[in-house]
């Protein structure tokens, strides 16, 4: 199942699970290898990009192409690239879908102020893909071999965050892709539709899914353990004024 990570760019995580650290914004783009499927989580800010990812990926697996997709949160730089993959199931925290049908114009303009091209930005907006699996609690995926699990554990970063969990095997650790709930490069970022009490809560979800052993992925930046995701969530409270 493992492949070349390092010579397509991205960073092997555990066998069959890897993710690109993308450029610009540096968002994390995973792809976690089934049997069967293969699971894409996020997929960049542009649909060119996402055509970029799309053929990355059917390189690193000798052909074999994207046929789930889950995606973090309603954020451009991680779900404007999702119309560059065909026949795929996508899934989303409960609400997402209705969201980036009603704010679509909300994420094109963001883009373009991030500085997105405005035709790149118009051009994403207007065919963004909105989820038709809708995640409230928990839901298992059977990719062929391996079982991954999505989990709604928001709100915080936003009011539809999506994590996934890829179960470790043998000696290899659980892997935790975390959005934007957990960031590396930079100080956690508080938009507008931000929760800010929730998030440390959502935190705490967070660690209790992956467990003091699991290699936590942020949205943008480096690979961290739960120690890391544990003080991020105490400054958040600090930040935030909750406990």
């Amino acid at each position: 199942m493992d492949v070349a990570w390092e010579d397509f760019g991205w960073e092997r995580l555990a066998d069959g699970v890897g993710r690109r650290r993308l450029p610009v914004w540096d968002a994390t783009v995973g792809v976690v290898v089934g049997d069967d499927s293969v699971l894409l989580y996020d997929t960049g800010a542009t649909l060119r990009e996402g055509a970029e990812i799309r053929t990355q990926v059917e390189s690193l697996l000798g052909g074999r192409r994207v046929t789930h997709i889950a995606l973090s949160h309603p954020h451009f730089d991680h779900v404007f690239g999702t119309a560059a993959f065909s026949a795929v199931r996508v899934y989303g925290a409960v609400g997402v879908d209705q969201l980036l049908v009603r704010d679509r114009d909300v994420l094109r303009d963001d883009a373009i102020r991030h500085g997105v091209a405005s035709g790149d930005a118009a051009q994403a907006a207007d065919v963004l893909v909105r989820p038709r699996h809708v995640v409230s609690g928990e839901w298992t995926l059977d990719l062929g071999g391996r079982q991954v699990l999505l989990a709604n554990v928001g709100p915080g970063h936003s009011g539809h965050d999506l994590v996934l969990l890829v179960p470790g095997a043998a000696s290899e650790p659980e892997v935790v892709f975390c959005g934007d709930l957990v960031e590396e490069s930079g100080e956690p970022q508080a938009g507008p539709d931000a929760i800010p009490a929730r998030w440390p809560d959502a935190l705490d979800r967070l660690l209790a899914l992956g467990g003091e052993d699991a290699v936590y992925v942020p949205g943008h930046g480096a690979a961290v353990d739960a120690a890391f995701v544990r003080a991020q969530r105490d400054e958040l409270a600090r930040r935030f004024g909750v406990s």
